[in-house]
């Protein structure tokens, strides 16, 4: 089976989580005997920022035009069984357009946005998608689950909506020995995020001023170079993918924040989350609708609302955080891997396949 992709990124985890899924999905469909080819535009911030050129699992196409890789692109796309674009593609409506053009293949959008893209269909143009191209597409791909499916369906009219969600790829994201360099009492791992912010400050920055004692590490690209942290933050710029688990293995405990739009949605984890869960590192997190389909909050999370929160279980048994963690790192491997994601991506591919097959019979 052959899979043609036009995405984001896949060489440069830099201020951004979309790389590390499409790594473990790619993965695991190599694993199962799929071609597949990854076209990436090379802009400059990731080309500064990339993890690699290349890769064993797929045939990573960079290109940096899309009117000069159009022909040979859509060449193989004509001969995919699968073609898949995605959010924050650039220039990816355009790219719709030819897409949806090819009667053969499954088309599919894969939406790793989709709360953002929600918000904005209807309010402020997207580089990536327009609203009367979703009913187009055979399959829409989710990140985010819940009533958002629904309302893809209902009011955006998608063909069919299903929940693909963030995973890890356990050969990448696993236990490691500890790394004096990352020793900390919390970590954080995430770009900036203005909507985000007010959830760093309240329950990252505000325990770190209260708690000199300890040491605090946050890791993004994005955020402005002008702001002063406090004395025991220690700022990392980008962390290349290959030492997170250093950092969460090291790390007492690790925050999970989810953005406003995410949040407000539910349903919609980050793939650090399962990232952290899969090197068996503690995690505190904000509470949001649906976070109970993934994990289990009483007993493989803590729920943090305040810096008193954040407080009690970084104070509290070392014990209770490794029995937590430990719970939530058996979960992550039975239900969050690339393994069972690529298995649901092609699952949903025979549905949409067949009921495309079916419609086009209707219709003769």
């Amino acid at each position: 089976m052959k899979i043609t992709i036009f995405g984001l990124t896949l060489s440069s985890s830099w201020g951004n989580g979309h790389a590390t899924p499409y790594r473990a999905i790619l993965r695991a469909l190599a694993r199962r005997g799929m071609r597949v080819s990854f076209y990436e535009k090379d802009v400059p911030y990731y080309a500064r920022h990339r993890d690699f050129a290349s890769c064993d699992y797929c045939d990573l196409r960079l290109y940096s035009h899309w009117s000069e890789v159009r022909a040979r692109a859509m060449a193989e796309a004509c001969d995919s069984d699968i073609v898949i674009t995605a959010s924050y593609c650039p220039e990816g409506a355009r790219i719709n357009d030819d897409v949806l053009e090819l009667a053969a293949p499954l088309r599919c959008f894969y939406d790793l946005d989709t709360p953002i893209t929600l918000n904005h269909l209807g309010h402020m143009p997207l580089d990536y998608v327009r609203p009367e191209q979703i009913p187009e597409f055979d399959l829409y791909l989710s990140f985010a689950g819940g009533d958002v499916l629904t309302e893809l369906e209902r009011t955006h009219g998608a063909r069919m909506a299903r929940a693909l969600y963030g995973c890890v790829d356990p050969d990448e994201h696993h236990r490691v020995p500890r790394d004096p360099n990352f020793a900390c009492a919390l970590s954080y791992l995430g770009t900036f995020a203005a909507d985000r912010q007010h959830k760093v400050d309240e329950l990252f920055l505000e325990p770190a001023c209260r708690r000199g004692d300890l040491q605090f590490i946050l890791a993004g690209a994005l955020y402005p170079c002008e702001w002063t942290w406090p004395e025991n933050v220690r700022r990392i710029e980008h962390l290349a993918s290959g030492q997170h688990p250093a950092l969460y293995c090291s790390s007492r405990a690790t925050l999970n924040l989810t953005r406003s739009a995410m949040a407000a949605s539910g349903y919609c984890p980050s793939g650090r989350f399962f990232e952290a869960a899969a090197c068996g590192c503690p995690i505190l997190t904000d509470g949001w609708r649906g976070l109970d389909t993934f994990f289990d909050p009483e007993r493989e999370l803590c729920i943090v609302r305040d810096a008193a929160d954040v407080f009690a279980c970084l104070d509290g048994g070392h014990r209770e955080l490794e029995e937590r963690a430990e719970t939530a790192r058996r979960r992550t491997l039975d239900e969050h891997t690339g393994e069972r994601r690529a298995k649901q991506l092609l699952s949903y591919c025979e549905e949409a396949y067949r009921h495309k097959q079916a419609t086009a019979e209707a219709a003769a």
